[in-house]
């Protein structure tokens, strides 16, 4: 069950050159606000059968089951998928039954704008775009990233730290 709901990005590192975990972003809790309502709707009609004629009875319980499963794999989906920041790169790995990278090395990463829309500021999240000198990048839009501003601060730190935007000021 762990190897279905774990992405494992351990095996994504390239210990032999010396990459470490900076930080490991997870989804900010708000993204399962829809599967909790959708398994609630599922309760409610699994509640309702009693009260159902026998014979359509089994229209609320396909529905339902059809709800719950919509909802168990939108949460699987969240839940697999992560955003890494190490001291060499920035990549994300998602999706449920087939796995994608998408991988930005530092030295690619031109600007990083936070996108903090009203609600987001107010319980915690944010956005991520990542612009850098290609037209077509696999690793561009991170959204729902709980604490932005110190992910945001992090990749500017181990930016600073290897190097790739010259001697730091005094």
């Amino acid at each position: 069950m762990a190897r279905l709901t774990d992405p494992n990005i351990r095996k994504h590192l390239l210990r032999d050159e010396g990459e470490v975990i900076v930080d490991e972003v997870k989804h900010h809790g708000i993204v399962y606000i829809l599967p909790v309502v959708e398994t609630v709707v599922a309760a409610a009609l699994l509640a309702w059968l009693p009260f159902v004629d026998v014979d359509l009875a089994w229209f609320p319980f396909l529905l339902a089951l059809a709800i719950l499963s919509h909802a168990g794999w939108k949460t699987l989906g969240h839940h697999r998928d992560r955003f890494v920041i190490t001291n060499m790169r920035v990549f994300r790995v998602h999706g449920v039954l087939s796995q994608q990278l998408a991988t930005m090395p530092l030295s690619r990463i031109l600007d990083i704008t936070v996108v903090k829309p009203l609600h987001g500021r107010l319980i915690g999240f944010g956005h991520f775009v990542f612009e850098s000198a290609a037209q077509e990048q696999g690793l561009r839009d991170i959204r729902y990233v709980g604490r932005p501003d110190e992910r945001d601060l992090s990749i500017q730190r181990v930016v600073q730290r290897s190097g790739l935007r010259g001697p730091r000021m005094n």
